[in-house]
């Protein structure tokens, strides 16, 4: 396999955003005026999950389609969760048992799901503008879950209103994005949003997984833990993707916990109260420490409750024409 980590930065161009904004297929070129109504339907969201309330007349009628190409039982589920309780009719395709695991094209799944006359599709796939593309070929309406090491922006707003919740802004933060950069659509979506609402953005980790080239996202590269976590509001760790890797790009876990991980020790090197986040799944003694990722200052529990909230909203906004 290619070791995309030494590649630059993956650009799909202004089709990245949607075009006519029907669409959520990243967060490049998207504006904080674009941005913060996501977050501020998903925070009254928020509030009426906790209150076990949700509007379940919202998505009436309409059907929701969950097309995942690659396992993601946290994302999947947590859309699945967003349009039951706006009331859709959801309906998850397995992919391994489909015919498209027998040989059907993209575009012949964009055919069959015209057919299906589906509202909303949402879609992870391997490679990245998968999405892009069936957003060209289908009348739905299509969130992109993640593609290949391109994007992934409901990640990015769940990300976004969980630091929002308890900094109360985002304009004038320092926030680190610490491990396997280079391979993270996670990342990317980060970066572009982060810096569209005012934050300062670094990104942390050995050469091999965090490679010069990102500087070009406007972001610092920092190859030193202890500097690059410094005096930062905000520690975002990310885990290895070996399934995206070639060889040798970390000599062992041991070691790349040894020089990378976040532990109690580091962590007091960025400012007081600073928050922890992850995006999930999380390798416990490779990129973060137990007792780090369970800490008073750990928001990777709030992550997951805002992540239903956020795609709640996007599927809402979505479903009533856009976002324009």
């Amino acid at each position: 396999m290619a070791d995309t980590a030494a590649m630059p930065p993956l650009s799909l161009g202004p089709a990245s955003v949607a075009s006519g904004q029907r669409h959520l297929l990243g967060i490049a070129g998207m504006t904080a005026a674009e941005i913060e109504p996501f977050l501020d339907l998903a925070e009254s969201y928020a509030l009426l999950s906790r209150s076990r309330k949700a509007p379940r007349d919202r998505l009436q009628g309409r059907t929701l389609i969950n097309l995942f190409f690659e396992d993601s039982t946290r994302t999947r589920t947590s859309f699945e969760l967003a349009g039951k309780r706006l009331g859709a009719d959801v309906i998850n395709m397995t992919v391994a048992t489909s015919s498209v695991n027998k040989g059907e094209t993209l575009l012949d799944t964009a055919a069959t799901l015209n057919a299906m006359r589906c509202d909303l599709l949402v879609v992870r796939h391997g490679m990245s503008g998968a999405p892009q593309l069936l957003a060209r070929k289908v009348e739905a309406s299509v969130v992109n879950a993640g593609d290949g090491t391109h994007e992934h922006p409901t990640q990015a707003l769940l990300d976004a209103l969980t630091i929002r919740r308890h900094l109360g802004r985002l304009s004038g933060l320092e926030v680190a994005i610490c491990g396997d950069v280079g391979h993270s659509r996670v990342a990317r979506s980060n970066i572009h949003l982060l810096k569209a609402l005012g934050s300062s953005v670094r990104v942390v980790g050995p050469p091999t997984l965090v490679p010069g080239a990102l500087a070009d996202l406007g972001v610092s590269v920092h190859h030193d833990m202890e500097r690059g976590i410094a005096d930062t509001d905000v520690v975002m760790m990310l885990r290895l993707q070996k399934e995206r890797m070639g060889s040798g790009l970390v000599p062992s876990e041991r070691e790349y916990f040894r020089f990378f991980g976040l532990d109690q020790r580091r962590l007091v090197l960025a400012r007081p109260g600073a928050l922890v986040m992850h995006p999930g799944p999380m390798n416990r003694g490779v990129e973060i420490a137990s007792a780090v990722a369970d800490s008073d200052q750990s928001v990777i529990q709030e992550q997951v409750e805002m992540g239903v909230a956020v795609r709640m909203a996007v599927l809402d906004r979505l479903s009533r024409g856009g976002y324009a």
